[in-house]
């Protein structure tokens, strides 16, 4: 018995095979009914997992949303007159009328989605080097009808994969694409009902209602992914790249001359009052997370100077410092990532703010001081090399 589900989650597909193919003699009835029920186990945990991750991103989307209502605040927007509104609601049907979100989608659909099956089939340089293990260089001189045998070899089946994933998303794509179209044209609408004037949105409707009108309310939308826009926007891209980097110093400079922002642990027992009445909050609380965030950045230089100062006396041990470091770092990580895997306690997205903000702060003065420690580690080498014999 072959079980096979799709969950969509924000716009992305897994297929999870559950279960497996059981046949079982008359004799072998109790050995059947164990891998029956190891595969109802089985299922009912992948289900559990995945309802506990919908739940988990819903929550993460709410959250979105929700900075987004509160950056893009439209209650305090003054009301549509109804006349105008109706006008805007006129001009947007014509503009995004059923099926043309679908339609602009289908400009990027056919090339795109098909390149990135191509990609991920087999057939790309990168995929058959990660699968033979032979070199990108040699790989890009064969022809594609070579590739292509080469990835049908690894497998026979990969176009029918292709089309069947197709068949699943496409559907989909369309449901949600037609799902945002109502929501979208209703913005739409009252957007523009605030923008242009009752006679403007005449005017734009009786534009419409032409030939030419109609021919550019059909094709408008589609043609914000037309292959021409798309590789102008791309080609657009790199000098914009390249002006960040050349600019990156200049803005560095400026960064670091603005002065710092205050912590907790800047702030005088004075201010600890004026912030605990803000929040609404006893200031014992506030002063103990000042306390404890001078211990923690004391401790941190502490160790930064202990570091430094060893590092100076026998420039040689740098590497293994590092290295060592490195290390432990990466010990650390694998065993929070270990932890938090096996106990959802550690999972971040059901800790109080307060929790949160406290081992928040505390890794970033840790990620300071590791900085710092490695740059004074560096520097003392450095200063040991201009010592040394050539």
């Amino acid at each position: 018995m072959t079980t096979l589900k799709s969950i969509l989650l924000a716009g992305a597909i897994a297929m999870l095979p559950l279960g497996a193919q059981a046949y079982a003699a008359p004799e072998e009835a109790p050995v059947a009914e164990a891998v029956i029920a190891d595969e109802a186990q089985t299922e009912t945990d992948s289900e559990a997992s995945a309802e506990a991750s919908k739940a988990k991103m819903q929550r993460e989307m709410d959250e979105a949303v929700a900075l987004i209502e509160k950056m893009f605040d439209t209650n305090s927007l003054p009301p549509i007159e109804p006349a105008r509104l109706a006008l805007g609601q006129k001009t947007m049907s014509a503009l995004i009328p059923a099926g043309s979100l679908e339609k602009m989608i289908d400009n990027l659909y056919g090339k795109m989605f098909k390149t990135i099956m191509g990609e991920m089939g087999g057939q790309s340089d990168l995929m058959i080097s990660i699968n033979t293990g032979v070199d990108n260089e040699k790989i890009s001189a064969l022809d594609e009808a070579t590739k292509v045998k080469i990835a049908d070899m690894f497998d026979p089946h990969r176009k029918e994969r292709e089309e069947q994933i197709t068949k699943v998303i496409k559907p989909l794509i369309s449901e949600a694409l037609a799902d945002m179209e109502t929501p979208m044209r209703d913005g739409m609408a009252k957007a523009y009902a605030r923008k242009f004037t009752a006679a403007q949105l005449t005017d734009l409707n009786s534009f419409l209602a032409t030939p030419t009108g109609s021919l550019y309310a059909g094709e408008w939308m589609a043609l914000q992914a037309d292959p021409e826009v798309m590789v102008a926007v791309m080609r657009a891209l790199p000098p914009l790249v390249t002006k960040f980097i050349d600019r990156a110093p200049t803005i560095e400079k400026d960064m670091k001359e603005l002065p710092k922002e205050k912590q907790l642990s800047d702030m005088s027992d004075k201010e600890l009052s004026k912030l605990a009445k803000l929040m609404k909050v006893d200031v014992k609380v506030l002063k103990e997370q000042r306390d404890m965030w001078k211990t923690d950045a004391v401790e941190a230089t502490d160790d930064a100077a202990m570091a430094t100062e060893a590092d100076a006396a026998d420039a040689s041990s740098t590497d293994d410092y590092a290295a060592d470091a490195a290390a432990e770092a990466a010990d650390a990580a694998a065993i929070a990532a270990e932890g938090e895997a096996m106990d959802p306690a550690y999972d971040r997205s059901n800790w109080s703010a307060a929790d949160l903000k406290r081992v928040e702060d505390l890794e970033t003065a840790y990620e300071n001081a590791s900085i710092a420690a490695q740059e004074a580690a560096e520097e003392a080498a450095a200063n040991a090399r201009k010592k040394l014999p050539d």
